[in-house]
């Protein structure tokens, strides 16, 4: 740093080394043209690491000072140097086999050196702006201290000058001239005479405000005196403002005595630790017989590992602020990425099937027919054309509730295989934008709650789902419930869960709903609710299928889609389309929209001539979808006349249609196939209503009841419902007959019909192949005689 003192006189040109304590000296040109004709020489520092002083030398340490602008600089915490300080962390990687922090350094300063293009930012000029050029002195040394961020100077003066002279002028000049470095300019340097013996260390010890000072014998069996407050305050004062000095308690018997100072700055105990460290207090300023020796160190406050200590010692604050933060950050990461793929799910974005591509090349195959698979749908559509022009007013008046903006559901009730789903998606719905399907039979039928939420995820797209946290965060609630005495609240229930999907689900609906609005519309002024109310063709169309299946088991699911629902339709989000088998639907809507009147449609079985329809449209669609021409199946094939009766015995059911027509195209006869359907029916009546079922079973009814109501109506076509309850085999079940009734009417052997006041009068078979059914397996003799025993 000797370029510092490039003003002073008398000095010629020479070189200058720039030492580091505890390494080898390395030598750099300084230009120094103004330094006089004297050489001055740099020794390298002993293994003591203290600075030895000839006749007529001095040292310094330059430093700076806070300036009444400090208050205004943030981050500056009131000081600055000519090191900054802020670097202090570099030193700490010494300890690191891959970095050498005092070599970098090195290198540093000597290009900030040698590099004239940017003086301020050498810290060398910092402490040579520190120096007057009106003093007669000439500099020996020039020691930087990094980790304190100042600089020793060794200074050789005239004998007739003393060191106080010089520190006086030093501090005239300063505050006058008042240098700053590049770093902070807000800050002006400072410096002051070391009246101690310093000692240079490269230790991991690191400035702080407080200062520890230890007083000391200055020869071995003397006696230290103990310093006073008032004679420490006199010593200390003039390097900066004191806070406090605390005395060393009169109780402690540790040696040697001390004291300790704490500063107001940091800089302010750098600068006091680095001038007084050794000084040696005579007797005359109550130092004693022979003087005291002052010991000065850093002393670092603040307890080693003390937030973990805390941490770890209040879990009943930490842990809930802990999930606190970790729910918020949930929040702000992932529900706008969850919200985004429910999007997708719903505009079907990423599907393959809406790629223009995919469709194109698709349309290209079907054209050369040379996709076998496309077919078989070819024949279905063609048979269930007959089915929709029967159900036209149906799929009309769906499409004009769409249109409207009554805020209620719409419920669309029949019996499997009425071809719910199928009226809905792909007629009334066709070519609607933004419909999402949910279908709630994967949802209730998975086991456990992990597997509840992930099918539910699934259903509208939610991702990404951590289905498997609630079990961990079950495991430490319950572990921390065990030692503190209170959850965490890390866990969820299956009702929070569930409802964090739909809401979510809420959002994206709605974001959909407000995409096409401009703000140049006619009706921009409206509120996002009253835009929504005022366009229910704008809405979404959520359809739920599946409702209320297997709802016997657990109602937590439909009860949670009830009021999400709910929600959509009374805050025009959305409108809610409900396909269910169950006839009590509303029981359970009623829940959620109690003062609302249900928009349904109730689909039965088709008639025989629609049925019949259905059946020839599906074999003509196969015949014509063929490379070659062939005959209509009605003309070519003599036994399509027995379809009359067959369809009498098998209904109008559209599964059991599509059965019979398939079997047909394999070649066998109508009665034949009839039959087949008829035996299947019966082996699954057998196994699923009587031989399956036992005490121990699930099910809420018996194998006795199942039999009376098979052999019942195998030779009627209807019972009465109230004379049905009032039997023996009935009236003796547990809360009477109606709930064994209602769970066969769930499970599908029978169905009960209601009168136009809501009230059940008769009971008929769940389809109408069972009638058949059930005429075969009451003409099975031996079966028969084992149940009737029964």
């Amino acid at each position: 740093m000797l370029a510092a003192i490039h003003r002073l006189p008398k000095f010629s040109s020479l070189k200058k080394e720039l030492h580091y304590p505890g390494t080898s000296a390395r030598t750099y040109p300084w230009d120094t043209a103004r330094l006089g004709h004297g050489r001055c020489k740099s020794t390298e520092t002993p293994r003591s690491g203290h600075i030895e002083e000839g006749p007529n030398e001095s040292l310094l340490f330059i430093d700076s000072m806070p300036m009444s602008t400090s208050m205004f600089v943030s981050g500056t915490n009131g000081q600055t140097d000519i090191f900054p300080l802020k670097l202090n962390f570099l030193l700490g990687l010494a300890s690191y086999p891959f970095a050498d922090p005092e070599k970098i350094l090195q290198k540093l300063l000597a290009q900030l050196h040698e590099d004239q293009r940017i003086p301020a930012a050498d810290p060398l000029n910092i402490a040579k702006r520190a120096l007057p050029e009106n003093i007669s002195i000439q500099v020996k040394q020039i020691l930087p201290r990094l980790k304190e961020g100042g600089a020793y100077a060794k200074l050789l003066h005239d004998p007739n000058v003393s060191p106080s002279d010089i520190e006086a002028a030093l501090q005239d000049y300063l505050e006058k001239k008042s240098p700053k470095p590049y770093f902070n300019p807000f800050k002006s340097i400072s410096s002051h005479l070391v009246r101690g013996r310093p000692w240079l260390e490269d230790l991991q010890r690191y400035p702080s405000k407080h200062l520890k000072v230890e007083f000391l014998p200055p020869s071995p069996g003397a006696e230290a005196a103990e310093i006073p407050e008032e004679t420490l305050y006199s010593l200390f004062r003039t390097y900066g403002k004191l806070g406090d000095i605390t005395p060393q308690p009169k109780t402690s018997k540790d040696l040697p005595k001390h004291a300790t100072l704490n500063f107001r700055t940091i800089r302010d105990a750098i600068m006091a630790k680095n001038c007084m460290h050794g000084f040696i207090l005579p007797e005359a300023e109550g130092g004693g017989s022979k003087g005291t020796i002052l010991k000065i160190a850093y002393e670092q406050r603040a307890k080693a590992h003390v937030w973990r200590e805390w941490i770890f010692s209040h879990p009943r604050i930490v842990v809930p602020i802990v999930a606190a933060l970790l729910a918020s950050a949930a929040v702000a990461v992932f529900d706008p990425i969850r919200t985004f793929f429910i999007k997708s799910h719903v505009t079907q974005a990423f599907h393959l099937t809406e790629n223009g591509l995919y469709k194109w090349f698709r349309s290209q195959l079907m054209r050369a027919n040379e996709i076998l698979t496309f077919k078989h749908r070819k024949g279905e559509d063609a048979g269930l054309s007959a089915v929709w022009d029967d159900r036209k007013d149906d799929i009309e008046r769906i499409r004009t509730w769409l249109m409207e903006t009554a805020d209620t559901f719409i419920v669309i009730q029949g019996p499997r295989g009425s071809g719910k789903r199928e009226l809905v998606l792909d007629e009334a719905l066709k070519g609607r934008k933004n419909t999402l399907v949910i279908d709630c039979k994967p949802i209730q039928e998975a086991r456990g709650d992990s597997s509840t939420i992930f099918a539910a995820a699934r259903e509208v797209g939610y991702r990404p789902v951590f289905s498997w946290m609630n079990t961990l965060s079950s495991m430490i609630d319950l572990a921390a419930q065990g030692t503190i005495g209170t959850k965490t609240g890390f866990s969820e229930t299956l009702d929070t869960q569930l409802a964090k999907i739909w809401q979510n689900t809420s959002n994206a609906l709605k974001e959909l709903a407000l995409e096409g609005r401009k703000k140049d519309d006619k009706d921009s002024e409206l509120g996002d609710d009253e835009y929504l109310e005022a366009h229910p063709e704008k809405r979404p169309v959520v359809v739920i299928d599946h409702f209320l299946h297997k709802s016997q088991e657990s109602s937590i699911v439909y009860d949670k889609i009830s009021e999400w629902a709910a929600a959509l339709t009374t805050a025009n989000v959305a409108h809610v389309i409900f396909l269910t088998n169950d006839v009590s639907f509303s029981k359970s809507l009623s829940k959620a929209l109690p003062d609302r009147v249900f928009r349904q449609i109730s689909l039965g079985d088709c008639s025989p001539e629609v049925a019949k329809k259905y059946v020839i449209n599906g074999l003509t669609a196969e015949a014509e979808d063929g490379g070659a021409k062939k005959s209509v199946p009605s003309q070519s094939r003599e036994d399509l006349d027995e379809l009359d009766g067959c369809i009498d015995i098998l209904g109008g059911r559209l599964t059991d249609l599509e059965f019979l027509t398939r079997r047909i195209r394999t070649g066998e006869s109508p009665s034949k196939a009839v039959h087949q359907i008829i035996d299947q029916s019966a082996s699954e009546i057998l196994k699923m209503y009587i031989l399956d079922v036992d005490q121990t079973s699930s099910r809420h009814w018996t194998p006795e009841q199942a039999w009376l109501l098979i052999k019942s109506l195998a030779s009627a076509s209807s019972l009465r419902y109230n004379e049905l309850l009032l039997s023996d085999t009935f009236k003796s079940s547990p809360g009477g007959g109606e709930p064994t009734l209602r769970a066969l009417e769930q499970a599908e052997l029978i169905a009960i019909v209601s009168s136009h006041g809501g009230r059940p009068h008769s009971i008929k078979p769940g389809k109408p192949v069972y009638a058949a059914a059930f005429r075969q397996l009451t003409a099975d003799t031996v079966l028969a005689a084992r149940l009737d025993l029964a």
